[in-house]
């Protein structure tokens, strides 16, 4: 007898060796939230709680044979995209995309926790024109926004503004974390818009710096309610209760910065 199968979500992403971010991340995010996570890997990060020591992408046949492989045998109801690395990654994978019937969640990332460069400078005009134009959910940080959109973001109207900027290259909604506002407010606020409806979403601030893969547990954690059905604000909703969870259980691991705890709710 077998069971129920659970909504199917795919990562595209790299690796963490670490365990805290990218592939990792995104499949125990998967698993905690109930559906049953696939993954295409796009590059090897030699990584620990101290930063990336190293990072090898993998070539544009790998990712795409990945990806076929899955989608055309399995199926799938919702896809992540994290860590593209290069050009030719992110061409080739918005290209998948495209030609996948699922929503689809990119968090489109830059720059490593620990600040180490995760995507080629030459990368970023592809992201705009390609990545983003094949997005239902984009999700950047402040940073990326100011990598995507040359807007250094310093308040809410400033979040108003680029998810604006964002919207520009064609994802049906923006996420914009508000995580690296300045300032020490009790709140961590994130906007969430399609250019017409407005959802600000607060959280408590929790005194944690063990906060590796925030962005990656959030966009899994956001597909895996799209996969369940969801609409974008509840999936979004829903998403953000999960990574706040997580943050307040963030736990030490080296001799740096920890990561989230994916099984928060399996342990509380």
């Amino acid at each position: 007898m077998s069971g129920a199968r659970p909504p199917l979500v795919l990562t595209v992403a790299g690796s963490d060796s670490g365990g805290g971010a990218g592939i990792q991340a995104d499949l125990k995010t998967m698993l905690a939230l109930g559906v049953h996570g696939m993954s295409v890997l796009t590059a090897v990060t030699a990584q620990n709680s101290r930063g990336v020591q190293g990072a090898w992408e993998l070539p544009v046949e790998a990712v795409r044979a990945q990806y076929r492989a899955v989608v055309d045998d399995i199926g799938v109801q919702a896809v992540k995209t994290g860590m593209l690395a290069s050009a030719g990654l992110v061409e080739t994978v918005a290209e998948l995309l495209a030609g996948t019937q699922a929503p689809v969640v990119v968090d489109p990332v830059g720059v490593s926790k620990h600040g180490d460069s995760l995507l080629a400078a030459s990368a970023l005009e592809s992201v705009r024109t390609k990545l983003l134009p094949v997005a239902t959910v984009a999700t950047p940080n402040l940073d990326e926004v100011a990598q995507l959109t040359g807007l250094v973001v310093e308040n809410e109207t400033g979040m108003r503004r680029a998810a604006e900027a964002i919207l520009v290259y064609g994802p049906r909604w923006a996420l914009i974390k508000g995580g690296h506002l300045p300032g020490d407010a009790a709140e961590v606020v994130d906007l969430l818009t399609d250019g017409s409806e407005e959802h600000w979403l607060y959280a408590p601030r929790y005194d944690n710096r063990h906060t590796h893969g925030t962005g990656c547990t959030l966009a899994s954690a956001v597909a895996s309610g799209l996969a369940k059905g969801l609409a974008v604000p509840e999936a979004v909703r829903q998403a953000k209760a999960y990574v706040t969870g997580a943050i307040a259980a963030g736990f030490a691991l080296g001799s740096g910065i920890g990561p989230v705890d994916h099984g928060w709710t399996f342990r509380k």
